[in-house]
């Protein structure tokens, strides 16, 4: 077969994090190019002989300072062969999930800046990367209700409240917080510590600890972790 294609392959990053109870997504603002000056989420060319996973993450240091551990393919996007201007460049998105107040931002090569950005709140970004940024969230509350990931967005340490507040946050609706409680403690996964935190004019709230290498050693044996609500 006599293949002349001209498909560039291009990886992009929605990395979200957990801010002042607000869920917030990591963008850069391009320093070059057809989009200078415009917001976009981290990503670039995947190299010659690189693999996706390699080019995700190299693209996030080199753009953004951070290093991640967790990253999970999101979609596809090439559907739209003039999603990008310059070329015919179809991107393969992950989702990454951070606690922001772990990483510090250092916009670098291509990035004139990085900053977070309430998801609700977002600029006319450049390309496709607010319809990117959409299918991201959709995966992201999805998730949420089948697998314990919300505390990758959370201290170690944390009040109960916190793990209400980010459900109710993500998922844009009120929570039956009784019930709430009822079935995360059920799961036997939290480990309530010896510390108290102070917020407010309330009393003195419990910090509690989640067990991921637990998680990891039920989720083998055939463990169903499911959050339901009403």
């Amino acid at each position: 077969m006599d293949a002349k294609q001209k498909i560039f392959v291009a990886v992009d990053a929605v990395v979200f994090g957990y801010i002042e109870s607000k869920l917030q997504v990591l963008l850069i603002k391009q320093k070059y190019g057809v989009m200078k000056g415009k917001w976009v989420l981290p990503g670039g060319f995947v190299k010659d002989e690189e693999g996706l996973t390699d080019a995700v993450k190299r693209e996030l240091k080199e753009e953004t300072g951070i290093t991640v551990s967790y990253h999970e393919q999101l979609y596809t996007f090439g559907d739209d062969v003039k999603r990008d201007p310059r070329l015919h460049v179809v991107s393969v998105a992950y989702l990454t999930l951070v606690n922001p107040s772990k990483h510090t931002l250092k916009a670098d090569t291509d990035a004139e800046d990085a900053q977070w950005f309430d998801v609700n709140k977002l600029p006319k970004l450049g390309y496709d990367h607010n319809k990117i940024i959409k299918v991201g969230l959709e995966r992201l509350k999805g998730k949420l209700t089948y697998e314990p990931i919300g505390f990758d967005l959370l201290d170690k340490e944390f009040p109960f409240s916190d793990l209400e507040n980010l459900y109710g946050t993500i998922l844009g609706k009120e929570i039956d917080r009784r019930n709430f409680r009822k079935k995360m403690l059920s799961f036997d996964l939290l480990q309530e510590t010896e510390k108290m935190r102070k917020e407010g004019s309330g009393r003195p709230a419990k910090l509690f600890t989640f067990n991921k290498q637990k998680y990891k050693r039920l989720a083998k044996e055939g463990f169903h972790f499911e959050i339901k609500y009403v």
